[in-house]
């Protein structure tokens, strides 16, 4: 650093004279498929550097950054806002729930980056005297739900945690400013100038947005859940992903309220309420359709999280033979000093999720896939499915005769797939 060059960096290297120029390639998390190269312009990297600054961030802070910089939350944000500020960035080379807050009272952090389940982890870890003992004030990131938001307050202090809403290839932000909880933003007539998006209905069936008989899609009535999409316009520009042109076109919806108008599609469903504070409610391709209701898979989550012996859950829908829409289906981890209670876990769901909602089958696994962003991956277990036969870990199923999730064997997968099992057919349909 001593040899380096105090001077102006030369302008032949300056040669990037158009903020709409791309800088760099971030492919995306890849929680549906295969991850895609996204397009990073100078624009969006400023813009995302003035993430920290936006919620009141100083120069006298010390950020604390555990996530991947290959991705944009540690990079653009987390770097990128460092640099903005002339503050003090703590890498860690990777993630440690048991040394997360002894780092942060070692290197006297007053900022933290979360995303995805990082929170739930802290809250997973054996309860110690001192965890209130640290100068942290402030959590910035995304995905933290309701259930974990409020235990993360309850055993690690007043801690003001700064949700924001974003992809990396996304032209929307959504910044939650004053910590309510479940809530990734509030949107109010400036931001409506400046980000022009909307929330449309959404049929999960079909697995596209609901048109008129013009052809135009339509806005969901506050509270109501819909499809948020954002235009695409000179103030918001969508600069789309590296290689084949038809990736990009997949994200573009055309002709969605007059003819010749572009937007993004998100593909996350959200809901606005009354006093105009958004709400994440799910992911397209998470939330399935189950006799005739949506199901949406992180109420079911939290809710099976309220089980003592469960760890984590992952829900997502699963197809069975002869009939329409996807049946309810959890990946769950048991608390190392509990065992599974099928019984409890029976009367649990009866008691707290309406019948549509309620699992069918419960796998059990030592670790959850994660994306490297600490997202839940629930692609592959989709594919997976039920089969005891190709499936090595416990399996169980919701068994109303027995009152209880039994194991599921050969013989009642078989059932189930024909169809003859009546137990299923009861159990489906109550």
């Amino acid at each position: 650093m001593q040899k380096a060059s105090r001077e102006p960096v030369p302008a032949e290297r300056r040669s990037v004279r158009c903020l709409r120029t791309p800088t760099l390639y971030i492919f995306t998390s890849g929680t549906t498929g295969l991850p895609k190269a996204a397009v990073i312009t100078h624009l969006q990297a400023l813009k995302a550097a003035g993430g920290f600054w936006v919620y009141g961030a100083t120069g006298s802070d010390v950020i604390y950054t555990p996530l991947p910089l290959y991705h944009s939350a540690a990079s653009l944000v987390g770097i990128g806002g460092t640099i903005e500020l002339g503050a003090t960035c703590v890498l860690k080379k990777k993630f440690s729930a048991s040394q997360f807050w002894h780092d942060c009272r070692k290197h006297n952090v007053t900022i933290f980056q979360y995303i995805g389940e990082l929170c739930r982890y802290l809250c997973n870890q054996p309860m110690v005297e001192n965890e209130k003992d640290h100068r942290v004030h402030m959590g910035v990131g995304n995905g933290l739900r309701q259930d974990v938001w409020r235990e993360f307050l309850r055993r690690f202090g007043d801690i003001r945690m700064c949700e924001i809403y974003g992809s990396t290839e996304g032209n929307l932000c959504f910044m939650n400013h004053i910590g309510k909880i479940g809530a990734v933003g509030r949107s109010n007539f400036f931001y409506k100038l400046i980000f022009k998006y909307d929330l449309v209905k959404y049929d999960l069936v079909r697995e596209e947005p609901v048109r008129d008989h013009s052809g135009f899609c339509q806005h969901v009535q506050k509270g109501e859940t819909g499809l948020l999409l954002s235009k695409i316009c000179s103030q918001s520009p969508f600069f789309g992903y590296a290689g084949s042109k038809q990736l990009t076109e997949k994200k573009i919806l055309r002709d969605v309220f007059v003819k010749g108008d572009a937007y993004f599609n998100t593909g996350d469903l959200m809901a606005e309420d009354e006093d105009d504070f958004i709400c994440f409610r799910d992911r397209v391709g998470d939330t399935f359709r189950w006799k005739g209701e949506n199901v949406a898979t992180t109420e079911v989550t939290e809710i099976l999280g309220l089980v003592d012996f469960i760890q984590e859950a992952n829900v997502y829908g699963v197809q069975v033979p002869g009939n329409e829409g996807r049946a309810g289906m959890a990946a769950v981890i048991v608390r190392p000093e509990c065992r599974f209670d099928g019984k409890k876990l029976f009367s649990h769901v009866l008691r707290e999720l309406p019948s549509y909602a309620r699992p069918l089958f419960i796998r059990l696994q030592e670790s959850l896939e994660m994306t490297s962003t600490f997202k839940q991956q629930k692609f592959s277990l989709v594919e997976s499915g039920f089969d005891p036969c190709s499936i090595s870990e416990p399996l169980f199923f919701l068994d109303y005769t027995e009152k209880s999730y039994i194991p599921l064997t050969s013989s009642i997968y078989d059932s189930i797939v024909s169809g003859q099992k009546k137990t299923l057919k009861d159990t489906l349909y109550i």
